[in-house]
């Protein structure tokens, strides 16, 4: 097929990107800056309409990733990206007579909070979900699952917490904390939480977009489907990559009040910041929630439509976590 991938300088997106590539699909990419993929890429803002019309006419299918994944900022900056991004995406597909369209989503955007314990993918609810990037995420699903039929065949992927080598949205944060000693766990560590290990969730999308017509109009929530205690899972992470486990204990209470402070601290000091560092603050009420209560999944329905199965096991994926790092070290 003839496919654009929007967002592919991320880990997840040039994986999807690569896979897509290397399997003989045709394949363009669309982000802000170089990828660095040696495939043919648009450089433009997901909100420039005319650019983005542009860059999808002529192609089969669009698996959409690029979104503002940060944890705080103003909600504008999220409702441009996420939420007004994706009707773009969605009203060029439309225009230029795209039949598949991947709307890469997030489990956060059915979570009000309290546990997720074997749920399947619930409605996306923009009132319930805490924090801007779930709220947007949530809405973008909305419009994206709104805009299935026709020829137009839609659905939404949802994959958790996917990680792996290279690795800077979540790997990479827990990493640089644990070595300044700033990593803590909140409550008793013993929540489970599913992740998805990246060769996982790339395999997903490509299944998702192979089985686009059969399975339009559903949202699927993907991971590993080997949920972890909080704490074994930020300990494996911190071995493979040589880091000291983190052993200190926050109260959930304590959490919370204090990344309700730091998020308002780090929202009234964003100008300040702006020039130096584009890093989510320390603590936020999101990161608490994600820490202290349980969430993993039913996987049986997404297994099944998209007759996918996570070939990488977690222990697996940690072991190639630790090679990079060692790798990386080595030529450092």
């Amino acid at each position: 097929m003839r496919v654009l991938v929007t967002g592919a300088t991320g880990m997840l997106g040039s994986g999807v990107a690569r896979a897509l590539a290397e399997r003989g699909d045709r394949v363009t990419v669309l982000q802000r800056h170089p990828a660095g993929l040696g495939l043919p890429e648009v450089l433009t803002d997901i909100s420039d309409a005319d650019a983005v019309l542009a860059a999808v006419d002529g192609h089969e299918a669009v698996i959409h990733l690029a979104a503002k994944v940060n944890v705080v900022g103003p909600e504008a900056e999220y409702q441009r990206v996420n939420v007004e991004g994706t009707q773009t995406v969605v009203n060029a597909c439309m225009t230029a007579g795209v039949r598949r369209l991947v709307f890469v989503s997030s489990p956060s955007v059915a979570h009000s909070g309290s546990s997720l314990i074997g749920r399947g993918a619930d409605p996306a609810d923009p009132l319930a979900a805490h924090g801007p990037y779930p709220r947007s995420k949530a809405r973008a699903e909305r419009i994206a699952l709104g805009a299935d039929h026709g020829q137009l065949a839609v659905i939404a992927v949802r994959p958790h917490l996917v990680w792996g080598p290279g690795d800077k949205q979540l790997v990479a944060r827990i990493v640089n904390r644990a070595r300044s000693g700033r990593l803590v766990l909140i409550g008793s560590g013993a929540a489970l939480i599913d992740s998805t290990y990246v060769v996982n969730a790339v395999e997903a999308l490509l299944a998702a977009l192979d089985r686009c017509v059969e399975a339009r109009g559903q949202a699927l929530v993907v991971t590993n489907g080997e949920p972890r205690p909080v704490a074994e899972l930020l300990a494996a992470i911190c071995r493979a990559a040589g880091a000291p486990e983190p052993t200190r204990h926050v109260p959930v209470r304590l959490a919370r009040a204090g990344g309700t402070v730091v998020e308002s601290l780090w929202t009234l000091t964003e100008g300040l910041r702006r020039e130096r560092s584009a890093d989510d603050p320390p603590l936020t009420r999101f990161l608490v929630d994600q820490m202290s209560t349980a969430h993993w999944f039913d996987q049986r329905m997404a297994r099944q439509v998209l007759q996918w199965e996570p070939r990488v096991s977690l222990d697996e994926g940690f072991a190639e976590l630790q090679r990079w790092y060692s790798d990386s070290d080595s030529q450092h």
